[in-house]
């Protein structure tokens, strides 16, 4: 039986140079992060004895006189117009329950889905029959966070025909923290692949595809069987944000294609292993900080 040995190398010292752009601020619980009276006490942080002190671990944020602390790992916390993939868990009168990484339920409404066709009208008795045949129970969807109810739950809206149920494509399940919030999370990648960087975590990555027909308003699902080489791509892709994730890259198009281009030297089976891992990402990082620079 053939076995796959690897003998430990010598790890090479390298040392990236740091901006002053990405020097933060991080603190741990208890850490005092100022004695100023001056500021407001934000989330993430307690007065103890007049100082403004830290409840969690995780980045401090500055907005005015207004302080709070980031968390490093955390549940999604949604804010409006942010981009979402999240999994249908339930069907219930007029909504479906979706489940977004963040500590509630999201809940999509029937009100705020596109009809098939994009017929603009009253939902009626009818379409409340029908909601299965839109949306099941285990169907993956791309939506838009429309509103965020008192308890914190998230009220999602797929009426752009940009959103919608997903087909065929590979989830991946990262943290929150590591999705650069951009003006548009949607990417077709030249590598023949496209991605959808959820803010929740969620990244979906499909083969690009071809002409959608407008008329199907967000409920096509293409079934037809995905090329080898496209499903090589897409496990490269997997593979590289996983490791962009676990060395706590920021995850954005820039950083996923210098990544993918990175590993194009290594197969794809071999991109998780350690010191291949670290290889990639460290030439990864310095393709970034060339850009910058």
């Amino acid at each position: 039986m053939a076995t796959d040995m690897r003998l430990p190398v010598i790890r090479k010292p390298v040392s990236l140079p740091v901006s002053a752009s990405d020097r933060r601020d991080l603190v741990v619980p208890g850490d005092v992060i100022t004695s100023d009276t001056g500021f407001m006490r934000g989330h993430g942080t307690y007065v103890d004895e007049e100082k403004l002190t830290a409840s969690v671990a995780g980045e401090v944020q500055r907005v005015d006189k207004l302080i709070c602390v980031r968390p490093l790992k955390t549940r999604f916390n949604g804010e409006v117009g942010d981009v979402v993939v999240g999994r249908i868990t339930e069907v219930q009168q007029k909504r479906w329950k979706v489940e977004t990484n963040s500590r509630l339920d999201s809940v999509l409404l029937l009100s705020s889905v596109n009809l098939p066709g994009g017929e603009l009208r009253r939902r009626s008795a009818e379409d409340e029959l029908t909601m299965r045949e839109y949306l099941q129970e285990g169907d993956l969807i791309s939506a838009e966070v429309q509103s965020v109810f008192s308890d914190g739950a998230l009220s999602l809206h797929t009426r752009s025909l940009k959103y919608g149920k997903l087909g065929q494509g590979v989830l991946v399940q990262l943290s929150p923290s590591l999705i650069k919030r951009q003006k548009t999370h949607f990417h077709n990648l030249p590598c023949g692949a496209s991605i959808i960087l959820g803010n929740n975590g969620f990244v979906w990555l499909y083969p690009t595809p071809g002409q959608q027909e407008e008329e199907a308003g967000g409920f096509y699902t293409s079934l037809e069987p995905v090329t080898l080489s496209d499903r090589e791509v897409i496990s490269r892709l997997r593979n590289c944000l996983l490791a962009l994730a676990a060395h706590k890259v920021l995850l954005f198009d820039t950083s996923v294609l210098y990544c993918y281009e990175s590993s194009l030297q290594h197969q794809v089976k071999d991109i998780l292993k350690p010191e291949v891992m670290e290889e990639i990402v460290m030439l990864t990082q310095q393709k970034l900080l060339d850009q910058e620079g």
